[in-house]
């Protein structure tokens, strides 16, 4: 397993775990490796504080690293601390599910037709567009927010 620091275009920084450095070239070429804040896939390696010179490491002492045994995705957001990241995901698992129906939902609230509410759902790159147009405001959730948890 290879621990690389990556950023994406808008200058969020994370880390991702690999089998190897190929394996990290062909999913990036793939667009499957996407920043947990804003989706972006358009991620490249950083210079790590982490090194490893004859099997002596320059970075943190062990006692600071993080778990090996610890689930990457939580690792791309270790920035956040977890009562933190919880809460978010609370107030995402609140708002109103309106699935597929995202855009019209948004609409009528933003045109005063249904109450003021906070909703969540989808909407393909042409709807968002369009919303956008609108001026109706609505935000990407990142993956790390509304996947499942067990």
């Amino acid at each position: 397993m290879i621990i690389f620091d990556l950023a994406c275009g808008q200058g969020h920084r994370f880390e991702g775990w690999f089998a190897s450095a190929e394996d990290f070239s062909r999913q990036s070429e793939s667009q499957m490796v996407r920043c947990p804040v804003c989706d972006d896939a358009g991620i490249a390696r950083i210079p790590s504080a982490k090194v490893r010179k004859g099997g002596v490491s320059a970075g943190p002492a062990a006692s600071e690293s993080i778990p090996a045994d610890a689930a990457p995705a939580q690792q791309a957001v270790a920035g956040l601390p977890a009562e933190v990241l919880a809460k978010l995901r609370e107030m995402v698992r609140s708002a109103e599910n309106v699935g597929p129906r995202f855009p019209e939902e948004a609409r009528k609230i933003h045109y005063d037709e249904a109450p003021k509410r906070a909703i969540r759902g989808q909407a393909s790159k042409e709807e968002s567009d369009a919303l956008a147009e609108e001026g109706i405001d609505f935000s990407t959730l990142p993956d790390f927010l509304t996947r499942e948890t067990h």
